[in-house]
């Protein structure tokens, strides 16, 4: 699989998916080095835009993500990996999932 990264400047978008259930987990960003670090390893290694460095998710918390599958899309400019949580939380807030605030609900609207 041959990622674009010269789009994004350095960065593409990495969508972390929920091995099985398919619950989107968090995005990310992952420059060359980490896409690399997480196909040698079978673990989510992501580029830190604030701290400039890479890091591997779970390296404090303990709630690794192992993947199973990465796929690029079709302009080979973002991945989306499903992976398998080992731990509770993705979120640093401790929720299982980033994405638990509700914007909007059309049935509400």
């Amino acid at each position: 699989m041959n990622v674009d990264f010269k789009k994004g400047k350095g960065l593409i978008p990495a969508v972390i998916q929920e091995y099985g259930s398919d619950k989107i987990l968090m995005l990310g960003f992952m420059n060359e080095e980490a896409f690399k670090k997480t196909k040698e390893t079978g673990f989510v290694h992501f580029y830190s835009r604030t701290r400039k460095k890479l890091w591997k998710k779970g390296e404090e918390s303990g709630n690794t993500l192992e993947v199973e599958e990465m796929y690029a899309d079709c302009d080979n400019d973002s991945i989306l990996i499903k992976a398998v949580l080992h731990g509770d939380a993705c979120c640093h807030t401790g929720e299982k999932s980033c994405f638990f605030t509700k914007m909007y609900d059309q049935k509400l609207s």
